[in-house]
């Protein structure tokens, strides 16, 4: 069974779909560890209510990003986890993360890449950058986490239609119900089962 571990910074919606499709029996995985940034996200809630490990890991506590970063791989490999997930985890860490779970670390993205991604574009902020530009369609992406913001190899996307008189927040939430929540469970449900390669950054699908 895959080991999980989880970084969060906020609410936790796109974590507890993963719990959902865990405790539904839909992904051969646990979750053994939520960390947080923040010792007041209400994800840390989420996984106590279910069992979950928690633990506040932040870079206030240490004298440099580099020790921050260190402590972090040190308490996964510690749990044998064979996945991270960055579950609206808002730090950017460095290629010395990427590297030490190289392809096992997955984030989700409120956008199709590589549109509103990057450095600067997260939560409400890639829905306000959409509207803006009038486009016709967003959604979300699941990609791996590689040394860079939004850069690693997809593994799904969905689509999800912008409507007329939508703010950020009406978007926002139609992205999360209609794209985020389906393929972010889904992405793990294929890595857990071991159907994901990556092939020259492009992730291909076995089955």
């Amino acid at each position: 069974m895959l080991k999980i571990g989880v970084l969060v910074s906020g609410g936790g919606t796109n974590l507890q779909a993963i719990i959902d499709a865990i405790d539904a029996g839909k992904i051969n995985g646990e979750i053994v560890a939520v960390v947080s940034n923040r010792k007041d996200a209400y994800a840390l809630e989420r996984a106590k209510k279910h069992n979950i490990e928690t633990a506040w890991i932040s870079k206030k506590q240490f004298v440099s990003f580099d020790e921050y970063e260190d402590a972090l791989i040190d308490y996964f490999k510690a749990k044998n986890v064979g996945l991270v997930i960055f579950a609206g985890f808002m730090v950017i860490l460095t290629s010395k993360f990427a590297d030490a779970f190289k392809n096992k670390i997955i984030n989700i993205h409120p956008s199709l890449i590589p549109s509103f991604c990057g450095k600067g574009f997260y939560g409400l902020k890639v829905h306000e950058a959409a509207l803006a530009k009038g486009v016709k369609v967003t959604g979300a992406t699941v990609h791996f986490v590689d040394s860079e913001a939004d850069t690693g190899p997809i593994i799904l996307q969905k689509a999800v239609e912008v409507k007329e008189g939508d703010t950020p927040e009406i978007l926002q939430k139609r992205v999360m119900e209609q794209a985020e929540w389906v393929i972010f469970p889904e992405a793990v449900r294929l890595f857990a089962e071991e159907k994901l390669v990556v092939e020259n950054n492009i992730v291909r699908r076995v089955d």
